[in-house]
């Protein structure tokens, strides 16, 4: 059954025109949904009766059920949920002194076969809907909402590449954005992609104010293709004069996103090399430590090379953070919860 967290304020303005309703109650459903909370049709009772049936035949609330959940020392929060088929998906809530950061994800399993990542251990299944996005976020804020507390950013880079599942991306951000919605600002919200040209380019013809970042990884196209296989369809040329054209065209700043692997992408020249491909542009690099996966046998790079890498960076004149480290007692790299859920379920 569809999940009434698929439409956007304007698409669920034509659902209900369908059952003959004027548009201002597609406020009055959002308000319902995102603001009370509801979990249940039978509760919004400013719907008329037959609407109100109509709604409850057709659709339903809460896309999914908790599974598992997996809670750090540092409060990372890990959870497994099931959708409406059976799939499985993860989702991660991170406590940071500027609020609380929600990583969702897009699709059930991941096509793009990034040789460190966990998602791609278990191949593409299908896309997330617009609405069962939605519903990570509101499963959490749910469970937020007894401490007062709310999510306050959402960051698309979870399990999924975001832009091969676009259209249902854009509905999902549109939805938490919305100030009838969760009302999450957009310069709060990042979605990130490993590299898909085609969608970087009408992303940026939508003049969206959404934050990009883009998975890179490697300074160079023979040490990409290793790590990430977009880069044969898309090679370092082609994304970075998309990325040009997208800076160009909103006047945003990019986050570049590098895991670093030990012995593999960390030494003093790529770290040079990384700042020679990205300097002049508008943007920063996002330096991650790995979350090491069992499978596949990359190692995190320690803190004093990390380190050194990062000053490199700059001394070279491009900005950079070194991220903390987040649930590293828990299965926090992307995928990894889901994996040893299904190898536990076979």
């Amino acid at each position: 059954m569809q999940t009434i967290y698929d439409f956007s304020l304007a698409n669920a303005e034509k659902m209900l025109a369908e059952h003959g309703q004027k548009p201002y109650r597609a406020k009055q459903l959002y308000s319902w949904l995102y603001r009370k909370r509801v979990q249940s049709f039978d509760e919004m009772s400013d719907l008329p009766a037959a609407l109100t049936e109509a709604l409850r035949n057709e659709y339903c609330i809460m896309p999914v059920r908790l599974l598992d959940k997996q809670v750090a020392k540092d409060r990372t929060a890990k959870y497994l949920f099931e959708l409406s088929d059976g799939a499985t998906i993860e989702t991660v809530l991170m406590h940071f002194n500027f609020g609380k950061s929600v990583c969702v994800s897009t699709q059930v399993g991941c096509n793009m076969g990034c040789a460190f990542c966990a998602s791609g251990l278990l191949k593409k299944q299908r896309d997330l809907t617009a609405g069962e996005i939605v519903g990570q976020i509101m499963y959490i804020q749910k469970e937020l909402d007894p401490q007062g507390e709310r999510v306050d950013n959402v960051v698309v880079m979870g399990t999924g590449e975001p832009f091969d599942n676009y259209d249902n991306v854009m509905e999902f951000c549109s939805v938490i954005n919305s100030d009838h919605g969760l009302s999450i600002g957009a310069r709060h919200i990042t979605i990130s992609t490993c590299g898909i040209v085609p969608k970087i380019r009408e992303f940026a013809q939508g003049h969206y104010q959404y934050n990009l970042a883009v998975s890179l990884h490697a300074p160079d196209d023979e040490l990409r293709r290793t790590l990430m296989p977009v880069d044969r369809a898309y090679p370092l040329d082609e994304l970075m004069d998309a990325l040009k054209a997208y800076s160009e065209e909103n006047h945003r700043r990019l986050t570049f996103e590098y895991i670093l692997l030990k012995g593999v992408n960390d030494s003093d020249r790529h770290a040079e090399e990384l700042a020679d491909l990205i300097r002049g542009m508008n943007a920063y690099v996002n330096l991650i430590p790995y979350n090491a996966v069992d499978e596949n046998g990359y190692q995190t790079t320690d803190e004093r090379t990390a380190l050194r890498f990062y000053d490199v960076i700059m001394k070279n004149g491009v900005k950079a953070t070194l991220r903390s480290r987040h649930g590293d007692d828990i299965d926090a790299a992307c995928g990894q919860l889901r994996a040893r859920h299904e190898r536990n379920r076979q």
